[in-house]
C-alpha cells in the first residue's frame, strides 16, 4: 500500500490542506469530501486508489486542516470554494482528472466540469447530487426555509444542522450496521465545527447553497452534451442525499453505471471495498477506451 502524504499548499491567500498518494504519471483522481467532514472520509480510500491512480483530496476552506477565516475575511459561496479549489489544481499541474464528488463536493466538482480550463474524464458521485429528486425530506425543508428567507425563525432550523446529534445522525442513518461507523468519524466533525466562528461559516453556505441548484440546468445540459462517463455509488438509505438523485443520471447519461448500496449518507464507513472496486473497474473501462 502506497504511503499518503499530508501537505498544504497557499492558493489565494489561503492555506489548503491536502491528501496526496500514488504514482504523480498516473491518471489523476481528484476527491472532493461533503458536509460536515473533511478529506478525512476519504483516509482509507486514498491508499486503496493509489496503486493505479494519483489521488489528490484537498480540505475545502473552512473545513478539516485547511485555512478557516472568519466570515469578515473570506465570502463563503460555493465559486469561490470552488475557485480555491481550482487554484490548487493550477498549483498542482493538473487540468485533466476524474472526480470524486459527495454533498457540498458536488456543486465544488460540477463547476470545475463546466470550467474550459480543466477536462474532467469521469465522474464518480456518492451521494453528489445534480438533481431535484435527490433532496429528501425532511432533512432539506428545514434548510431551504432558511436559505429562502433568513430570519430569527429559520435560523434554529438551520443550526441543528450542525449540531452534535445531527453529525452523529449523518454518519449512522441507513448503515445497516451501525458498529462499522467509527466514532471518531463525527466526534473530529463537531469538534471542527464548533470552532469560534465556524457556525456562521455554516449559515453563509447554506444561504448559498441554492447558486448550485440554479446551476442544474446547465449542469444536465453539460451531462447530456458530453456524455462523460459517470458512475454512481449511493446508500440506499441515505436520508439527505435519496436514491432517486442517483437514478436520476441516468435521464442525461444513459450509460451512468448506477449502483445502490445497504448504505447510509457516508457510504465509505460500511462499503469501502465495494466502492473502491467498483470504482477501479469503472475507471479501468473508460480510461483506458
Amino acid at each position: 500500500m502506497l504511503p499518503t502524504r499530508h501537505k498544504t499548499a497557499t492558493i489565494n491567500g489561503q492555506e489548503v490542506f491536502y491528501r496526496e498518494a500514488g504514482p504523480s504519471d498516473a491518471p489523476v483522481v481528484l476527491l472532493l469530501h461533503g458536509f460536515p467532514s473533511s478529506s478525512h472520509m476519504f483516509r482509507h480510500l486514498v491508499p486503496a486508489l493509489a496503486d493505479d491512480y494519483h489521488v489528490i483530496a484537498p480540505d475545502h476552506i473552512g473545513y478539516g486542516h485547511s485555512a478557516m477565516p472568519k466570515v469578515d475575511a473570506f465570502e463563503y459561496t460555493f465559486d469561490n470554494l470552488t475557485a480555491v479549489t481550482a487554484g490548487l489544481l493550477n498549483h498542482l499541474g493538473v487540468d485533466r482528472f476524474s472526480v470524486y464528488v459527495h454533498d457540498y463536493g458536488a456543486p465544488i466538482g460540477w463547476r470545475l466540469a463546466l470550467d474550459p480550463a480543466f477536462e474532467v474524464t469521469a465522474i464518480i458521485s456518492q451521494s453528489g447530487n445534480a438533481y431535484m429528486e435527490g433532496f429528501t425530506k425532511p432533512f432539506w425543508d428545514d434548510l431551504f426555509a432558511y436559505a429562502t428567507e433568513p430570519s430569527r425563525d429559520t435560523e434554529p432550523g438551520a443550526r441543528a444542522k450542525f449540531s452534535p446529534s445531527t453529525t452523529r445522525w449523518q454518519y449512522e442513518n441507513g448503515a445497516h450496521d451501525k458498529s462499522l461507523v467509527s466514532p471518531d468519524t463525527w466526534t473530529l466533525d463537531q469538534l471542527l465545527l464548533e470552532r469560534p466562528g465556524n457556525d456562521e461559516i455554516q449559515l453563509a453556505l447554506f444561504r448559498d447553497y441554492p447558486t448550485n441548484i440554479d446551476g442544474y440546468p446547465e449542469l444536465q445540459e453539460y451531462f447530456r452534451k458530453s456524455q462523460v462517463p459517470l458512475l454512481a455509488v449511493w446508500g440506499e438509505g441515505d436520508e439527505i442525499f435519496g436514491p432517486d438523485g442517483a437514478r436520476a443520471f441516468s435521464r442525461d447519461l444513459p450509460d451512468a453505471e448506477v449502483h445502490l448500496l445497504p448504505a447510509g449518507h457516508f457510504a465509505l464507513e460500511t462499503h469501502l471495498d465495494a466502492i473502491s472496486g467498483y470504482i477501479h473497474g469503472f475507471l479501468g473501462r473508460v480510461l483506458t477506451a
